[in-house]
């Protein structure tokens, strides 16, 4: 295996936490490198499902250690509570199998607070109100706790000062406030105390593993057209989702990364704000969001649904240099006649194949039909299993998107899927 990096080739929510699930079983080490509590990967397993935002979602294989990187922002009381969720579920009998970078840093109560007053707000851009954003913003500013700051009460009250000193102006104009100082930084050593076993170098933790031959599985949040510098901005996340920021987000050599996979669903969809060309605006989109389960798995919102968008796939495919692509819910196409892809767009009366930096708002798809089918998909286990309809669209996918077809999931389990 080597390492592989899992990257979004959408707006996210393409299905990542089951394909990392799969991938974690021949993995040894399963990392996070990018995103917070923003992130949730739906798994089911043996028809039960589980949702965990922070935690890889290799964690629910008992041989796997399972690394929140340095480029993740991490709310330490979700953390603590998800650790007692998987614990309850059997999946974490050892807390030593979780490991913290000491560099991430700390998503804190008024980041949390200040993302939901402005989400309230006229600028609203659809976060998931979970404090990312402005613990982003206090990263770059230098201003940021690091959980390698938890355990040092010194230093934390320093840095809370300073953080809260930036956010003074914001708090005022907002009518926000402010914490209380001493107050934040017991509540801060409260959770530091308890994390602080599982806070490390978890770089110097990757090499050590590296060199010992071990595999390694790199996963990302959010997906492509997100990505602060390459998305649909600003209608994006706050962090590198790309499959170049696991090298950075993860603290590993970017030379040591052997494969990108690339996720993408049989359709397209995408929560919040921002533009969306293949939208659906009627049953259709209804039907396809009902059929499957488009609701965040953090926030619970309804998912904006609609045809498959090749030149995003086809962008994501080059720009993370994927080398096996995986389709997820082809499931869900069950029963639609014709299914659509988009192959361009037409914007301001000229064909592009590319989304635009500006004017995707404008964009009008160029569409391709494809016949549909009725059968049930979900007891496919090998490509010969599928209809001829079904094998000529993932075909066509692959030809379109110029990726190779590594893995197709025709169902929510762990079982429902077919690797080619």
């Amino acid at each position: 295996m080597g390492v592989k990096v899992v990257v979004g080739a959408q707006w996210g929510d393409e299905g990542k936490g089951k394909i990392v699930d799969i991938l974690s079983h021949e993995a040894d080490v399963v990392v996070r490198y990018g995103g917070g509590a923003n992130a949730g990967h739906t798994l089911v397993i043996g028809g039960k499902k589980t949702v965990i935002r922070l935690v890889p979602s290799g964690v629910m294989h008992p041989h796997t250690t399972c690394v929140l990187g340095p480029g993740m922002v991490i709310d330490p009381e979700v953390l603590l509570a998800e650790l007692e969720t998987l614990s309850g579920l059997g999946a974490l009998p050892q807390r030593e199998r979780v490991l913290v970078s000491e560099r991430a840093h700390v998503v804190l109560p008024h980041h949390v607070r200040l993302d939901e007053v402005r989400e309230a707000g006229a600028g609203a851009i659809g976060t998931t109100k979970r404090g990312i954003g402005p613990a982003y913003e206090d990263k770059v500013a230098r201003t940021g706790v690091r959980m390698c700051d938890l355990a040092s009460p010194e230093r934390l009250r320093e840095q809370l000062q300073r953080s809260l000193a930036r956010w003074k102006p914001t708090f005022d104009a907002l009518g926000i406030a402010a914490p209380d100082p001493e107050e934040l930084a017991r509540r801060c050593e409260a959770v530091g105390a308890k994390l602080a076993p599982m806070i490390v170098d978890t770089s110097e933790v990757l090499d050590e593993a590296l060199r010992s031959g071990k595999r390694i599985v790199l996963e990302g949040a959010q997906g492509t057209m997100l990505d602060i510098d390459h998305g649909t901005y600003p209608h994006v996340t706050s962090s590198t989702v790309l499959a170049g920021g696991a090298a950075s987000g993860g603290g590993i050599a970017p030379n040591r990364i052997t494969d990108v996979v690339g996720i993408t669903k049989a359709y397209a969809t995408r929560v919040g704000g921002g533009p969306f060309p293949t939208e659906l605006l009627d049953e259709l989109g209804d039907r396809i969001r009902t059929a499957g389960g488009e609701f965040g798995s953090v926030t619970g919102r309804p998912r904006r649904c609609g045809w498959l968008d090749i030149p995003v796939l086809r962008q994501a495919v080059r720009m993370n240099g994927v080398t096996e692509l995986a389709i997820t819910k082809l499931d869900v196409l069950r029963g639609i006649h014709p299914l659509r892809i988009a192959v361009a767009y037409e914007v301001d009366g000229r064909r592009v194949v590319t989304p635009p930096a500006l004017g995707l708002e404008r964009a009008v798809p160029v569409f391709e039909e494809h016949p549909g089918w009725d059968a049930d998909l979900r007891g496919a286990r090998t490509l010969a299993d599928l209809p001829a309809t079904v094998r000529r669209f993932v075909d066509r996918v692959a030809e379109l998107s110029g990726a190779r077809i590594g893995m197709i999931s025709v169902g929510p389990d762990r079982d429902e899927t077919i690797r080619p």
